[in-house]
């Protein structure tokens, strides 16, 4: 089993918002950066665990945890002129991006925010408080996951 941290604004798509969605599940599109597409595409696999994380908003933090329940397919946003994650160069015949699906799993008992991980010792090889991460989807290993959980 892998782990990972997934990055939301609150404000357009937050933990409340995959609880509420029919099945609590609901597919993560819009990733736009090759690595964290990788991650997607090669890494992540069915019944991988991850973290809900709210980011830009008045405290950025870990919320929630999720499941994915659906292994990476073709972002069909990329392909949509409406959407605001289209991308002329991703096609049908050659997919530029992917999605996966994420069910909710549950809310943490609080939010345990940036600022609290980013002086922990145990966390400095953590790639969300190294100093210009700004991935959306970042791999987690399972050893900073439990340290994290332990926080609550």
């Amino acid at each position: 089993m892998n782990y990972w941290l997934f990055k939301s604004e609150p404000d357009t798509f937050s933990i409340t918002d995959l609880k509420n969605m029919p099945n609590k599940t609901e597919h993560w599109d819009g990733v736009r950066n090759y690595q964290a597409r990788n991650f997607m595409m090669n890494d992540m696999k069915k019944g991988d665990l991850a973290f809900f994380y709210h980011s830009n908003c008045k405290i950025p933090g870990i919320v929630g945890v999720a499941t994915i329940t659906k292994e990476a397919y073709p972002d069909y946003t990329a392909q949509d002129p409406k959407s605001p994650y289209h991308d002329p160069k991703s096609t049908q015949e050659n997919p530029r991006w992917y999605m996966v699906d994420v069910k909710f799993i549950r809310e943490l008992k609080r939010t345990i925010s940036l600022t609290e991980l980013k002086p922990l010792k145990e966390l400095n090889e953590f790639p969300l408080v190294r100093k210009g991460n700004r991935l959306s989807i970042m791999p987690v290993t399972k050893k900073e996951w439990n340290f994290i959980l332990g926080l609550e």
